[in-house]
């Protein structure tokens, strides 16, 4: 799971800066040891040293980053942290990561019905839109309570229950 993405190098030391991609910034104050996205296959370990907060970004330094030149080579990839560690959300709150994939299943007056499967998941103010593949092809359904009535991770399933224009408004 993506937790920052690095944006240049910060100082003369090998420390970089980077874009806070959590809600959870005091995560970094106890993180030991990250993974940093690798271009070539599997993400490698990397231990943390220090991490402090500096104009809206945060500041790392990494073990065995001693220049300014070696963080230069780390521009652009996503520090990593397992999906185990991520902080426990409260009921009816979810991680994108989550929603995605899942199959959208709509309840209706006849019955259900399966629409398709979450595609992306698209950030908005008031509520998050998913994109899911149907037959008929991409629908937005917003992903507020009072249309996603249910949402079963263990199942990967979110039930909606939509207003009866929602393919129009899509169109």
């Amino acid at each position: 799971m993506a937790v920052a993405r690095i944006t240049r190098p910060q100082g003369r030391r090998g420390e970089v800066a980077a874009e806070i991609l959590t809600d959870f910034q005091e995560r970094f104050s106890r993180l030991g040891r990250a993974y940093l996205e690798s271009p070539h296959g599997e993400p490698e370990e990397v231990g943390v040293e220090s991490a402090w907060p500096h104009k809206g970004r945060i500041i790392l330094k990494f073990a065995g980053v001693e220049t300014i030149h070696a963080a230069e080579k780390l521009r652009g990839r996503h520090v990593l942290i397992p999906k185990e560690e991520s902080v426990q959300l409260p009921a009816g709150h979810y991680y994108i990561w989550e929603l995605e994939g899942c199959r959208v299943v709509c309840r209706s007056a006849n019955g259900t019905e399966e629409w398709g499967h979450v595609t992306a998941v698209e950030p908005m103010p008031n509520a998050h839109l998913l994109h899911v593949s149907t037959g008929k092809g991409e629908v937005l359904v917003p992903f507020a309570q009072a249309i996603c009535t249910e949402v079963d991770l263990a199942a990967k399933t979110i039930w909606i229950e939509p207003p009866a224009d929602l393919f129009g408004l899509n169109s």
